[in-house]
């Protein structure tokens, strides 16, 4: 079975999360479904909810969706819930469920020993002060990966609002606090995730060309026009800084009307992956589910599914080593970059 590494999912800030070793009803991914699927790393989440309920605005005859969040959150929620969900992690490696990688050599261990393999990451950066004091501590814990924000704006960023059809330049770019985030994240080895980010901060931080630029669970904009996805100039500038995007299964970022239905077929996240490797060539795409965090396709189902959606990568014309690629190497590859090892 060919190994997977995912670039993102939100397994551990579930409500289940307690199950995750031994197997959960619901969701996308637990450890049993990982082993079945050949999930074997992955960057796992650590999300902070906005609080109370969000507004979701949706006209299924135009395929228009949009969603009002809340006012943004600070740190003394952010700080809490993060801790405890990388105190999940933690006592899963401690019980020998998988392993925290923080290096490459470890993430090419844990998969010779066939262990899963967990880079924490942080989806909006609220539990990070604004003088980065608590970066630091952070690192030491393990974080490896970074996204300045999520769907709403705080201290570093302004995150994209979920509408469809829309561009991704929806506000202002990073802050000058935002811009001393990527600029020491760079220097501790941390990678810098852009998806949520709106285009004016992905191009910021592109122009800081401190890392390679990584996408980590995204989409195309040209397939489906959800202020989620990336432009192909977006696309071009990930391939030029030896960057990579994966491709989210999110449905609504999938669809050409946008919609919000598991009943999508999984050739259309093939037809993402497809668009992307043409466009930028196959060494930039990997895979990014948002496992337990959207709406996956019925086709694919769950982690479990993942062998059905590289037989797809086989049967839309890619070679069996491009699939490895897409799956793994391409991960692998650019996380080593981006934390200063080869």
């Amino acid at each position: 079975m060919i190994p997977v590494f995912d670039g993102h999912n939100d397994a551990i800030t579930r409500e289940d999360a307690a199950d995750f070793a031994t197997g959960r009803a619901g969701g996308h991914l637990d450890l049993p479904r990982a082993r079945e699927g050949g999930f074997a790393g992955g960057i796992f989440a650590l999300f902070t909810p906005t609080p109370g309920a969000e507004r979701i605005d949706l006209d299924g005859d135009r395929g228009h969706m949009e969603i009002e969040l809340a006012a943004p959150i600070g740190p003394e929620i952010a700080a809490a819930t993060t801790t405890q969900a990388a105190g999940r992690l933690l006592g899963l490696e401690r019980d020998g469920h998988l392993r925290i990688v923080r290096t490459a050599a470890d993430l090419d261990a844990a998969r010779a020993d066939g262990v899963l393999a967990a880079v924490i990451h942080h989806e909006g950066a609220e539990a990070i002060d604004p003088g980065l004091e608590a970066l630091d501590l952070w690192y030491a814990a393990g974080l490896r990966s970074l996204g300045p924000v999520w769907s709403r704006p705080n201290a570093f960023a302004h995150g994209v609002p979920f509408v469809f059809p829309a561009s991704p330049d929806t506000g202002p770019g990073l802050t000058t606090a935002g811009r001393r985030l990527v600029d020491r994240c760079a220097e501790l080895g941390i990678a810098f995730d852009l998806s949520h980010l709106n285009e004016a901060g992905f191009w910021d931080v592109a122009r800081l060309d401190r890392a390679p630029l990584i996408a980590s669970h995204s989409a195309v904009h040209a397939l489906c026009a959800s202020t989620r996805n990336l432009t192909d100039a977006q696309l071009d500038a990930i391939a030029s800084s030896g960057g990579i995007v994966g491709i989210v299964f999110a449905a609504p970022f999938l669809r050409a009307d946008g919609a919000d239905d598991p009943d999508t077929p999984l050739r259309t996240i093939v037809a993402h992956v497809r668009y992307a490797a043409d466009r930028i060539g196959v060494d930039h795409v990997g895979l990014g589910s948002d496992f337990d965090g959207a709406t996956i396709p019925d086709e694919l189902g769950d982690a479990a599914g993942l062998p059905r959606l590289l037989e797809a990568l086989g049967d839309a014309g890619f070679t069996g080593d491009e699939v490895r690629s897409i799956a793994w190497d391409n991960w692998r590859r650019v996380l080593a970059r981006a934390w200063g090892a080869g």
